[in-house]
């Protein structure tokens, strides 16, 4: 298949990987357009010539996931991911986008609520976006930790250096939004961004306070700053239908009319 990335959601412990990224992507067949789910991936331990990044055109090979129902469920090989180019700037992003941008997440929920297997990736495009919650993150429950401790204890038949065990980070974030639906009473969605997980492993040696406003001044001050036209990327998880999080954010400028015409910023 040939797929546009869009999402590289942050990364969770994993007994038989490590850890596991989950992917989201548009599939760009003519024959079955359309959102598709690429798990498990393991990006840490891919090759850096099949490492891929949001907004890449990418070819690869998969199979319908055979642990999950849903239609978009994919499960990839991960040696077949090779990268066609990358999308620069948002006016080429959008170009593929633009289709696939909705209003109502009340709509998305209901949907699932209805028929579990129902749609389950999707870009929504708030009403008014009303807050970005920051609080420390809890750390591992036990369950992960141990997934993360076996896979640190084994050895792969190829591997002589030992495994490097997946660190929590120190905050987790929330959105909290109101949905094109007439009557929205709110949606109080985590986010799960590549992106969050990175700009803290980045600012390793800030203090809390400093991390925090890093993360608002970037999820907050600038993706949703009021000349953004801001998208929401979100998911549900297996385990979890009616429960969906953000996934990440799309976030250009806002149409300017510049002499009788609209143009992209």
């Amino acid at each position: 298949m040939r797929v546009l990335i869009t999402v590289k959601a942050a990364p969770n412990p994993s007994e038989t990987y490590g850890e596991t990224v989950c992917v989201a992507a548009l599939r760009l067949d003519p024959d079955n357009p359309g959102w598709i789910r690429l798990y498990p991936i393991n990006y840490r331990d891919m090759d850096n010539n099949r490492r891929f990044r949001k907004y890449d055109v990418v070819t690869l090979e998969a199979k319908p996931s055979p642990n999950d129902p849903l239609a978009e469920s994919w499960r990839p090989l991960a040696d077949s991911f090779v990268v066609e180019k990358h999308l620069h700037g948002w006016p080429k992003r959008m170009a593929y986008l633009d289709e696939y941008i909705e209003g109502s997440m009340c709509d998305l929920i209901a949907a699932v609520r209805r028929h579990p297997s129902a749609r389950s990736l999707a870009a929504i495009r708030p009403a008014e976006i009303l807050d970005l919650i920051i609080k420390p993150h809890p750390g591992w429950t036990a369950v992960e930790q141990r997934k993360i401790d076996q896979y640190v204890r084994q050895l792969g038949l190829f591997e002589s250096a030992p495994r490097t065990a997946l660190q929590a980070p120190r905050f987790k974030a929330w959105y909290l939004y109101r949905c094109q639906s007439s009557g929205c009473k709110t949606h109080h969605q985590g986010i799960y961004d590549w992106e969050l997980v990175a700009l803290q492993r980045h600012l390793n040696a800030y203090d809390n306070e400093a991390t925090k406003r890093a993360i608002r001044e970037k999820f907050w001050d600038m993706m949703c700053e009021p000349e953004r036209d801001t998208i929401f990327y979100v998911g549900n998880q297996q385990a979890h239908p009616q429960s969906f999080i953000v996934l990440g954010v799309v976030y250009p400028r806002r149409a300017k009319r510049i002499s009788g015409s609209w143009s992209a910023r």
